[in-house]
């Protein structure tokens, strides 16, 4: 195949709101017509055949990422009752094999789940839910077999290995288990990929019981039992609004009570402690505060404030331990814990971290008693370290920290931290990473805001030549920050003398939940300009230049791609637009759709006319032009339900339409699985080296 696939067009019109417009690859929406599969298969074939002459540095970089993974691994074992319970992996093999050990790590091992075994025979597998009973005898577990994030749910028991129920079809994020050890709620999907019911099942009998079903289309609903193990907690929230249940945990045939009901624009979250709840809620406190309310009456008339609200910090959520609260949360862009006597939650202190930019994320912690707090930690520089955290003394004991097996020094890397102007003034930082080496002219990073805090660097010199690939990344939706992780693939970029940089852009939380807001519903074209100032930014400070520069984003990440290439095609060398969500208008036309309801609140409900007329200013299918666009790799996985792969696949066809350029225009979808890709470490590379292939090829390195 030497010319790109071109689909037929097919005219659909659109009509709303005395409005009308035409999609001409609506057709492509049917993914039982066989037309379509060969659509998306040659598309795969042209892309193939496109990075043929790549297939060399292919195989190198999968080698070279390959090399970086230890292969027999495990992970740091997690204290649970008696037990450790941990996951390994072999060498050659794809897949987690998951293991406990009975009262100390000397103990013999006991290999609960092998993932390896599940994934026979399968395009994609992934175990998702993980859940011993509070006695240790039984074990709930859910598997994705397709990448479509829906689950089929078991229950083993671990003493014997004999599955007593599942596969339960159909099942969705979160499952708790009763104190009586024999009682398992759990959630499913609707139609609309929405977890709208949540279920009682009983072992023994197997009974299984709706216990509640949530009508409105907005909501969705989560189950979880309180680290303290004495109540279950069933959440029901939309993206902008929540409401709580409660049921002691002892008593499963019970009925939830409900704590507060739903208030518009208001969201409140539950964490138990003795005789008292905890309440973070962002009613008049836009970065949320923290209260208090006795189990007793938690009603609200019984709130009361013990964390104020703060218009510098953002709280994101509160563990509660038996000595301890831990309040996680970010200030000044970066993410950070506070730590307090459950009876004294307004005097906590702040926790210190080793690196001045940096990330983290909470790992399970199921110990109520437990005195140390388990982190996962990195940076942009420093591989992933598993931390238990002390929380009296704030000591920093790192349990395991990530293996390079082919080497790696972090000191011949460099991280800075710099601001951009949007054009509404607006400073939007940017966090970026380069191999000392690969620059000749290290530039100081711009001066940071007030309460910052940032890395100086050779606060001497400046880029001169802007000669190096650099690889712009953003998302900039729903509330989710992108901090600074590291990655050990992008090593095969940074060696090759790439800076690999992010946009820290309105619509994650990075500086606060206003972050958010200014970046959502009719603020979202905050977020493109934001990212487009900070490609400007990295030009005219010397690090890149327009010939050099590609960006990359998947999701409503791809989104964000997909509108600033239509923006200005001209300010970039390269597009890597994965899972891209780039049908606005189509997708919020179609309530039918899984998430369209829920995600109403992000993007806009077009019965609202100023809301439809936004949203079509900007929605990036629809605004696509005779003119010439960037080099673009695009990804779609056939079993997808966040992005549909006609997303993805509509938005090229209609590129191939109308570009005027011969830059090439790739699409590539995964036809055994979703939104995440391969689910094998091995295969996942193969789908990594490709990317990396296409980008080096397009801006050298």
């Amino acid at each position: 195949m030497t010319t790109p696939p071109t689909a037929k067009i097919v005219p659909h019109t659109f009509e709303h709101l005395s409005r009308s417009f035409v999609d001409n690859y609506f057709w492509l929406q049917d993914k039982n017509d066989p037309e379509v599969i060969a659509h998306l298969e040659a598309e795969n074939a042209y892309a193939k055949e496109s990075l043929q002459h790549t297939k060399a540095l292919q195989e190198t970089l999968f080698e070279e990422m390959k090399g970086r993974i230890k292969e027999d691994d495990s992970s740091v074992p997690q204290k649970n009752g008696d037990y450790f319970y941990y996951y390994r992996m072999e060498a050659g093999k794809q897949y987690r094999i998951f293991c406990r050990k009975q009262g100390s790590l000397d103990a013999p091992e006991q290999i609960l789940v092998d993932e390896n075994q599940l994934a026979e025979s399968l395009e994609y597998c992934r175990l998702f839910i993980f859940e011993p009973s509070p006695d240790h005898r039984l074990l709930a577990y859910s598997v994705d077999v397709t990448g479509s994030l829906v689950f089929n749910l078991y229950v083993m028991d671990m003493q014997t290995g004999q599955t007593l129920v599942g596969p339960i079809a159909n099942t969705a994020w979160e499952i708790a288990w009763a104190s009586d050890n024999q009682t398992v709620f759990y959630t499913i999907f609707d139609a609309a990929h929405r977890s709208y019911q949540m279920r009682r099942l009983t072992l023994g009998g197997e009974t299984d019981t709706l216990i509640y079903h949530e009508s409105d289309e907005a909501f969705q609903i989560g189950v979880r039992r309180t680290r303290s193990g004495a109540y279950l907690l069933m959440t029901i929230a939309s993206q902008m609004t929540s409401e709580v249940h409660v049921l002691n945990a002892d008593t499963p045939a019970g009925k939830f009570q409900l704590v507060h009901p739903r208030q518009s624009q208001m969201e409140y979250y539950l964490e138990h402690h003795g005789d008292q709840f905890f309440i973070r809620t962002n009613e008049a406190a836009e970065n949320f505060k923290l209260m208090q309310a006795p189990v007793a009456n938690p009603s609200k008339e019984n709130w009361r404030t013990v964390v104020p609200h703060r218009a510098d910090a953002l709280i994101e959520d509160v563990e509660a331990f038996r000595d301890y609260l831990v309040i996680r949360g970010r200030k000044a862009g970066l993410p950070q814990i506070w730590i307090a006597a459950p009876e004294n939650p307004a005097d906590a202190r702040e926790a210190k971290f080793p690196e001045p930019v940096y990330t983290f994320h909470l790992d399970s912690n199921p110990e109520f008693d437990s005195t140390a707090l388990r982190i996962v930690y990195s940076s942009l520089v420093t591989p992933e370290s598993t931390v238990d955290y002390g929380l009296a003394d704030g000591a920093w004991d790192v349990k395991k920290r990530r293996e390079i097996p082919s080497g790696y020094d972090p000191s011949q890397y460099v991280s800075e931290r710099l601001f951009a102007i949007a054009p509404d003034g607006t400073q939007i930082p940017i966090s970026l990473v380069y191999r000392k080496d690969a620059r000749k002219h290290p530039s100081p990073p711009a001066p940071l805001p007030q309460g910052a805090r940032g890395e100086n660097v050779d606060a001497g010199d400046t880029h001169q030549d802007r000669s190096s690939p650099l690889l712009l990344y953003g998302y900039g939706s729903y509330g989710y920050s992108m901090d600074a992780s590291f990655n050990p693939n992008r090593l095969s970029l940074l060696d090759r003398g790439f800076i690999f940089a992010i946009a820290h852009i309105r619509g994650g939380s990075e500086l606060g939940r206003s972050w958010y807001e200014q970046g959502r519903l009719l603020n979202k074209k905050n977020s493109f300009t934001d990212f487009i100032a900070c490609a400007e930014h990295l030009i005219q400070n010397g690090y890149t230049s327009s010939e050099k520069l590609a960006i990359m984003g998947g999701s409503a990440g791809g989104l964000l791609m997909s509108a600033v290439v239509n923006l200005r095609p001209e300010l970039f060398k390269a597009v890597v637009a994965q899972v891209a969500f780039t049908n606005v208008i189509t997708a919020m036309l179609m309530p039918e759709l899984p998430l369209t309801v829920i995600e109403y609140e992000q993007w806009g409900n077009p019965s609202d006319p100023q809301a439809f007329e936004y949203m079509l200013s900007y929605s990036p299918y629809n605004k696509i032009e005779a003119k010439a666009y960037p080099h673009i790799f695009a990804t779609a996985g056939l079993n997808d339900l966040q992005v549909p792969y006609w997303d993805p696949a509509k938005w090229v066809a209609n590129l191939r339409a109308h570009k005027t350029d011969d830059n090439r225009l790739l699409l590539v979808t995964n036809m055994g699985a979703g939104h995440g890709g391969a689910s094998g470490r091995y295969n996942y590379l193969v789908e990594i080296a490709e990317i990396y292939a296409f980008l080096v090829d397009a801006v050298g390195g």
